[in-house]
């Protein structure tokens, strides 16, 4: 048994008919192809299944895509403009705020749900708002970073 939703994804909306079990995260990524949302660890531990649903990150993990019926959802691939790259990507880029990029796209998603509330977040608080995301490559100094020039630009 389907349901049928009506959702924006990254700006553009669409109507799917969807098992009501089916995790958003794998609605995202097996009906869509935005291969961008990882799946790292399937417990809602490790964030990189980070999108934003009506502006509020989420694990899409935790999810069900029925429930964002009637939603907007700005995953990673919906981050970048028609000008380029978003400010948040440009800064990991610049800082090197990333190494093996797994866990990039859900860090970037935190961090823009952090920017959007405060725009100018001391380290103690870009640190408190990745505490659910996961990175085993960089040691968070140079995400802290890139996140503290992206506030700055």
């Amino acid at each position: 048994m389907t349901r049928s939703i009506h959702v924006t994804v990254n700006g553009a909306g669409l109507q799917a008919d969807v098992e009501p079990r089916t995790l958003l995260v794998d609605f995202l990524r097996d009906t869509l192809r935005l291969t961008g949302t990882h799946v790292g660890c399937d417990t809602s531990q490790c964030g990189a299944c980070n999108v934003h649903v009506d502006g509020a990150c989420v694990k899409s993990c935790t999810m069900f895509a029925a429930q964002v019926d009637g939603c907007s959802v700005t995953t990673i691939e919906g981050m970048a403009g028609d000008d380029g790259l978003h400010p948040l990507q440009e800064a990991f880029r610049e800082e090197h705020g990333l190494q093996c990029g797994f866990c990039t796209p859900g860090m970037i998603m935190a961090a823009a749900d952090l920017l959007s509330h405060n725009v100018d977040p001391s380290e103690g608080e870009i640190r408190h708002a990745l505490e659910g995301n996961y990175c085993r490559c960089t040691g968070y100094h140079n995400i802290v970073r890139a996140i503290q020039r992206a506030a700055a630009a």
